[in-house]
């Protein structure tokens, strides 16, 4: 099964990646060439790697804060449970909700968007959040994936937390050191190999991004990533050679990350 689901399948997309439209016509390696040299697939690159190091920093930071804060929250279950709630909500939902917020009219027009029906009460000009300017457009679109997913991580991170045994704690406390003291010295550490794992696994995830980017801007306006725009090769322009060739690259990006990951679960066996 694994042979027929998983192994052919990433062969036989290796194999495609060498060829032209039509899979018929042998390219050699031009298609990776394309990929790394062509305009659009640059800017996919770079706003994956925006996607990365904000999506994945904002995901964690605010997953850790809220697991810590919200365990002394009187009615933690149900606060969680708000905060969690958009995780029940499927992504291309998740990515229509926000088209709505980030709607724009021009100025003079009634604005439909919340966020630019805002700004009419303050009297300021609405802006058009997705569609004007290349890096707002790519920080809103990554701040839907952060809504979606800063529950999934404090979840994660408030097991952890919980799991920190309560004697050291108070031991640190009798020792005179103050809660920063303690968050930092004793709950961060303990937590880390945890925040370890969550942080290979958002950059995984975030590599892959497809949903949000193609209901919201279908890539338009410099806010393309790999996974839009193989999808685009694949059935828009019917080209399967560059399709796979992207989609190896793709392969090869999340592989390491996985290896790392891997690696990490057998030491952390071979401690126990």
């Amino acid at each position: 099964m694994l042979t027929f689901f998983l192994i052919y399948p990433s062969v036989h997309t290796f194999y495609l990646s060498f060829f032209g439209p039509g899979s018929r016509k042998f390219v050699g390696v031009s298609n990776y060439i394309f990929a790394f040299t062509n305009r659009v697939m640059l800017t996919a690159f770079r706003n994956n790697a925006l996607w990365i190091l904000v999506f994945t920093t904002l995901t964690v930071f605010m997953g850790l804060v809220l697991a810590v804060i919200l365990d002394r929250v009187r009615y933690e279950t149900v606060v969680k449970s708000i905060v969690f709630m958009p995780m029940a909500i499927s992504f291309v939902g998740a990515a229509v909700i926000w088209k709505f917020v980030y709607a724009y009219r021009p100025p003079g027009a009634p604005q439909v968007g919340i966020l630019n029906g805002f700004l009419s009460l303050l009297n300021i000009s609405p802006l058009g959040w997705l569609i004007e300017r290349p890096w707002i457009n790519n920080f809103c679109l990554i701040g839907v994936g952060v809504w979606i997913w800063t529950g999934f991580c404090m979840v994660i991170l408030s097991a952890a937390y919980k799991g920190i045994p309560g004697q050291l704690l108070e031991a640190a406390r009798v020792d005179g050191a103050g809660e920063w003291q303690i968050f930092r010295r004793v709950i961060l550490p303990l937590m880390m190999p945890t925040m370890a794992v969550l942080t290979t696994t958002m950059t995984i995830f975030v590599l892959k991004i497809f949903d949000i980017v193609y209901v919201m801007t279908n890539g338009n306006f410099s806010t393309e990533v790999i996974a839009n725009r193989m999808y685009k090769e694949m059935f828009h322009f019917r080209n399967f050679g560059r399709a796979s060739a992207i989609a190896v690259i793709l392969l090869m990006l999340i592989v390491p990350i996985m290896l790392i990951n891997i690696r990490r679960f057998k030491r952390e066996e071979l401690l126990r």
